[in-house]
């Protein structure tokens, strides 16, 4: 019986090393794909306009930091970046506290028609911006809102609402009951029981919602672009745009100006990667 077993082993062994090359080999493919636009851009930002269209693949020797100079000694790339600042921000902090609140109620609440509500916002999921931007646009030009940064952080702020409300509702429900109950024998409040208890109980959960809300509105285009015509109200993502002229484009300038818009975005992901992880893990299972 061990001689017949010994070539079944032997056959699971090397079904097991085939499908752990191939699917090293698939995220090879992947990453691949994922790194040669990156490292294309990279190389154009440091060439010369004429270098840019005649060797786009070839790296650049010497580098030239000329277009980094023309960027950063522009008024113009740190109004852009104030402009982004600013929205991302409070973009960050209005959907972070409304989906917060929602996902405190319909995770800690007892209330008539909880589930249907909820299913009624999770709806907002199967409306990305992208389908949505039209009436969007029509009702923002209705109540007159159109070239204001208002309108964008309203906007990019509603759209993240929904998702937002699904992971950090999970982490609530995570919460012992137990804890809530202790917590009203005090004569802690429902309000208070949310400030005082819970939001610092999830702070893993709120930093990876705010992490993807302000990557999200940092490098969304759409609704800038829809919502705002005024240069001085762009956002980086806009910015391009400014290089734009009549007979062409400076693809080595985009390029440099698209590698430093996208710096604050990485650094801001690379430091708060663990937290992300951390709180979209964090309320998969029920304690």
């Amino acid at each position: 019986m061990a001689a017949t077993s010994l070539p079944s082993l032997k056959r699971t062994s090397i079904q097991k090393k085939v499908i752990r090359v191939a699917q090293y080999g698939l995220l090879t493919l992947i990453s691949v794909a994922i790194l040669v636009p990156i490292v294309i851009l990279i190389f154009g930002s440091l060439k010369t306009r004429g270098e840019m269209y005649a060797q786009p693949y070839i790296p650049p020797v010497p580098p030239y930091w000329g277009n980094y100079v023309k960027i950063l000694g522009s008024d113009t790339f740190w109004h852009l970046l104030m402009n982004s600042t600013v929205v991302s921000l409070l973009v960050t902090i209005i959907a972070l506290f409304c989906s917060s609140l929602a996902a405190f109620a319909f995770s800690r609440l007892q209330f008539r028609g909880r589930e249907v509500l909820f299913n009624f916002f999770t709806l907002g999921l199967m409306f990305p911006i992208t389908v949505a931007i039209l009436p969007v646009y029509l009702f923002v030009r209705q109540i007159g809102l159109t070239n204001t940064l208002q309108a964008v952080i309203i906007v990019q702020a509603a759209f993240q609402v929904s998702g937002n409300m699904m992971i950090l509702r999970g982490f609530f429900a995570s919460i012992p009951s137990e804890l809530q109950d202790a917590a009203r024998i005090d004569g802690c409040g429902y309000f208070d029981f949310f400030r005082l208890i819970l939001l610092p109980l999830a702070r893993p959960a709120l930093a990876a919602t705010a992490s993807l809300t302000l990557v999200f509105s940092w490098n969304d285009l759409l609704v800038p672009l829809v919502l705002v015509d005024k240069e001085t109200l762009w956002t980086l993502p806009l910015g391009t745009m400014q290089f734009q002229g009549q007979y062409g484009t400076d693809l080595a300038l985009v390029a440099a100006f698209v590698s430093l818009s996208a710096v604050p975005a990485l650094l801001f992901y690379m430091f708060a990667e663990q937290q992300i992880v951390a709180g979209l893990t964090a309320g998969a299972v029920k304690g």
